[in-house]
């Protein structure tokens, strides 16, 4: 049995944890004004450079303003501006999340049948060549996140329609972003990684076999499990 290695956090970046936690949890809202470094370092019991690069973090992600000689200040978040890398769909509001997933079953659903009736050999390897790096990631979340993003997108240029690719293209930074948050969710649950390693196998078996309705609804199922457990936890919290 392998198991997955713990990393510890770094200070700041627990420090930013718990800001973003009391964001998520309405506790600090757009246009609060946060303590002072000083206070901060202590309430947290941290340093004050531990502070400080939290909230220079917190600032790159579009959630923080910092404005000279009157503090640092709450940002409206605004998914279309957003450019965090972790954690997205928890920050962004649950109907934003769950517009996005309506949007992915609209474009992927139909992608996936798309692709089973237009696909070349060499867009099957593009798909095969990402469900091997998904299956031997061992442990690599990093390497499995980004390989199960270019699976979606494989599929979409297997529909040679420019327009449709271009469409998928649009949303693959946010939805790369919800497929990080569900992988990281399936380490801790019952729906292991290698059932949706599965269900990767079960989409691109219907395409390759240019079964087009089999192919819409695998994805479809893939997608809407995906969905409950996503919102599953967004509601846990």
């Amino acid at each position: 049995m392998e198991y997955k290695r713990i990393k510890p956090k770094k200070i700041y970046e627990q420090v930013a944890d718990s800001l973003i936690e009391m964001i998520k949890a309405g506790q600090l809202r757009p246009g609060d004004k946060l303590d002072s470094v000083e206070q901060l370092a202590q309430n947290f019991d941290v340093g004050r450079s531990a502070v400080r690069e939290a909230l220079s973090g917190l600032r790159s992600m579009g959630l923080v303003e910092m404005r000279q000689g009157e503090g640092t200040y709450i940002k409206e978040f605004d998914p279309k501006r957003f450019t965090l890398p972790v954690s997205t769909a928890f920050l962004m509001k649950q109907n934003d999340v769950k517009e996005l997933y309506q949007v992915r079953k609209i474009l992927e659903v139909g992608t996936a049948g798309l692709a089973a009736k237009h696909y070349q050999e060499n867009d099957l390897l593009e798909m095969e060549r990402a469900l091997v790096v998904m299956e031997h990631a061992k442990g690599n979340e990093k390497l499995a996140e980004r390989a199960d993003t270019e699976f979606h997108l494989a599929i979409a240029q297997a529909t040679h329609i420019d327009l449709l690719i271009n469409l998928m293209g649009s949303v693959a930074e946010l939805m790369s972003e919800t497929i990080r948050e569900a992988r990281q969710i399936l380490l801790y649950t019952e729906f292991r990684a290698d059932l949706l390693l599965e269900e990767h196998k079960r989409i691109f078996a219907a395409i390759k076999s240019r079964q087009s309705d089999k192919a819409r609804a695998a994805m479809y199922d893939h997608l809407e499990k995906v969905e409950k457990l996503v919102f599953k936890n967004l509601t846990s919290h």
